[in-house]
Formats: structure tokens, sequence, C-alpha cells
């Protein structure tokens, strides 16, 4: 099938009209019709119901998506990893979610040893549903997330579990600051906190909140790990009346990989293992 079909049909899904998905395209609308005739005739159905609107999905239109994004990004996948980079026989594929790439993605591929293998490395840093997404489809290879999906096939193993604890500077512990740790935490701190359920700054990138408290003042939760060295250095105080929150990391790769990306999946293992103050 013409990937440009794939490409028509999603780009109308997204925009909501074939018009728009013309102008996107930058093709004529009669193009994007006919294209999307020729798709629903090879598929022997019907994917859109037109309308003063735009256009809608049909029920396989709908079970049509899924198939397409697969296409498309298994495609895109290829001609990212061919032809393999000089020197090298194997591309692995990672992935983490914002608030893992330090210290747990940046000590993995520090103890990969990429400039002395045969292996090529490709990271990727992004939101947890796209990551599961595009392990799902082929595109990645291994992913370390916080709140994993299980699905025929994966393997997924916890790697780590951190504690978030409350701190404050030592300057001031206002204002509190609500850092968004992902939807498990939100729930568990807002029945044990309602009163800093509404901060009035809310951030969900760690780094950036730590970076906040450290040259303002405020207080937050963080990962036991990241925060140590400040505490040590008087630059922030724990505050053990507060509860603490688990934050385990998971790490989630096809079983059919576990041979081929052993040596790695046990790197990832190892520098997890290691204390790290970084942030």
């Amino acid at each position: 099938m013409d990937l440009n079909l794939a490409r028509t049909f999603l780009e109308i899904v997204r925009s909501g009209s074939f018009i728009a998905a013309a102008e996107k395209l930058h093709v004529t609308q009669t193009t994007v019709t006919a294209r999307v005739h020729n798709l629903e005739g090879q598929l022997g159905c019907k994917l859109f119901i037109r309308n003063r609107s735009g256009a809608s999905l049909t029920a396989d239109g709908q079970r049509f998506i899924e198939h397409a994004s697969k296409l498309v990004q298994s495609w895109e996948a290829a001609k990212r990893d061919l032809p393999l980079p000089a020197g090298t026989r194997q591309v692995l594929n990672i992935g983490g979610e914002i608030s893992l790439w330090s210290p747990v993605m940046l000590q993995w591929l520090n103890t990969l040893n990429i400039a002395e293998s045969e292996l090529a490395v490709r990271a990727e840093i992004d939101e947890r549903q796209s990551l599961m997404q595009k392990l799902e489809h082929g595109v990645l290879d291994i992913v370390v997330v916080h709140q994993p999906e299980y699905w025929p096939g994966i393997q997924v193993e916890e790697l780590l579990e951190e504690k978030l604890i409350m701190v404050a500077s030592n300057v001031s512990p206002e204002p509190y600051v609500y850092i968004d740790w992902g939807e498990e935490f939100r729930k568990q701190h807002d029945v044990a906190l309602p009163e800093f359920s509404r901060a009035k700054l809310t951030v969900n990138l760690g780094p950036l909140a730590l970076h906040y408290i450290l040259e303002n003042g405020g207080s937050g939760y963080f990962r036991t790990r990241v925060v140590e060295q400040h505490i040590r250095a008087g630059l922030l105080e724990r505050k053990s009346e507060y509860p603490e929150f688990t934050f385990p990391a998971y790490v989630l790769y096809r079983k059919s990989d576990r041979d081929r990306f052993h040596e790695q999946i046990t790197a990832l293992f190892d520098s997890s293992r290691m204390g790290s103050g970084w942030f």
C-alpha cells in the first residue's frame, strides 16, 4: 500500500476534514479525495462519512487508525535505522520518560561504551503514552517508564524504586511547588495532602522545580537521590512530618528481544544501582 494513503488518512483524522488535510499536506482537495477512495477500495470498506462540519470516522475507519499509525511509524523507523552507521552491526532504540532522563538514562548511556562497541544507540525522551505506543509498534526496543502497561509479549520488570520526599528551602518554605510526578502520585498526594492540591505554582518537570526552589525558596516533593546532596549541603531540609510516596521505574521490552539485547538490559540494571546526586 502507498504510504501516502496512510499518511493522508491520518491527517484527515487529525485535522477533521478533507479540506484541512489538503492544506496541511500541500495538495488539492481532489487529491485527498482520490487517495481516500483508493484506500477504501483496497480495504473494501468505507472509512469516513463526510458532512458539513468535516469528516467523521466510520467504525472501520476507527479501527484502521492503529494499522495506519503502525505502517507510517514502521517506515519512519526503517528510514531512521538504515543504513547502519559505519562500524556498527546493530541499532538499539531506547526511550525514557522526561523525569527519567537523569540520572537513569544518562547513566545507562554512560555504561553502554558506545564509542568502542559495534552498537549504535538512538535515545528518545518523551511522554509515557508515546513511548508505549512506539514500543508496541516496534519503533523503540526498550523503554523506561514509571507507570507501565501490560501487553502480551511485553516483558515488564521493576528497575528501581525511589521515594518522593517533601523538602523545603532553608531560606523559606514558601511557596509550595506542586511537582506533577504522574497520575498515581497525583491521586495519592491529593488525598493525603488536600491543602496542597491547589498550589499557586505547578511544574511537571522536577529539575525545573528544584532550580526554582534553590533560587527562590519554597518546598515540594522530590526524588530522594536527587535532593540528598542539597540536604547535606544545608540548602534544603527534609520535612519528615509529611508522608513519603513510592516512585518506582520499570523497564519494558519485547520478550522476543531478551537474548538480542541481554547485555544492554543488564547494563541498564547495573547503572540504575549506581548512586547519583544528578538531576
